[in-house]
């Protein structure tokens, strides 16, 4: 059996495989139309993009998102990518679940080549619209924390969890015996709502430009607990 020249390739490896690509894109040639249209009939792909259900699960979702997620757009579909370290392979298996709860479906979770990480990917429409997350860069993104999180605790709580896990780090250091419980961003608006709904649980975090910080020892502990800081099931 012959095997066929582009086999294995994509837009990415192929000069010539990225050319057919814009070729079809220009005269609106669609490949997939066919395929696509019999995958949604086996229920194999969404035909229909319902609004996500406001959940906890949904809350962390959001937090891990805007503290170490980014949204991509394409041509045909978005993708949400979450980078897990190598090291906290806890975090990984929790945030793919996570997604997979969410949105029905599995992620692809890909070991980095150039870095000791993960890549926790999906694929599907209107990803940014459904999480209410802007797709590429969210340095000056004016976030307000949705009304169905900030009433009732135990969003707000799985909210700040997902922007910890994602951007957190507890610090302690034995010759003064100080303790630190730290949330680092360059986004001043998510700064601001992480001190702010931190306060309201009643904890007594420092602001500085990039970072809130809570340093009362008895504090520490028990924001962390609150949070199930670095804490997975298996």
């Amino acid at each position: 059996m012959l095997r066929a020249w582009n086999k294995g390739l994509t837009k990415e490896s192929s000069p010539s495989v990225r050319k057919i690509s814009e070729t079809m894109r220009s005269r609106r040639v669609d490949n997939f139309k066919t395929w696509r249209e019999r995958m949604k009939k086996r229920g194999k792909i969404k035909s229909v993009y319902e609004p996500f259900e406001k959940n906890g699960d949904l809350a962390e979702l959001i937090g891990v998102v805007l503290g170490d997620g980014h949204i991509r757009a394409f041509p045909r579909c978005e993708c949400l990518r979450i980078v897990g370290s190598g090291n906290n392979l806890g975090f990984t298996r929790r945030y793919s679940t996570l997604i997979e709860r969410v949105f029905g479906k599995k992620p692809t979770v890909i070991r980095r080549s150039n870095s000791n990480a993960f890549n926790i990917s999906i694929y599907e429409k209107h990803i940014a619209e459904r999480l209410k997350i802007p797709t590429g860069s969210r340095h000056d993104y004016n976030f307000i924390l949705p009304v169905w999180i900030r009433e009732k605790p135990d969003h707000t709580i799985r909210f700040l969890r997902g922007l910890y896990e994602a951007e957190g780090s507890m610090h302690f250091h034995a010759g003064t015996y100080t303790h630190k419980f730290l949330f680092s961003n360059a986004n001043p608006a998510l700064l601001d709502t992480v001190f702010r709904y931190v306060t309201k649980l009643g904890f007594h975090p420092h602001r500085s430009r990039f970072k809130i910080q809570v340093s009362r020892k008895d504090e520490v502990q028990k924001l962390a607990n609150l949070l199930q800081f670095r804490r997975y099931k298996r």
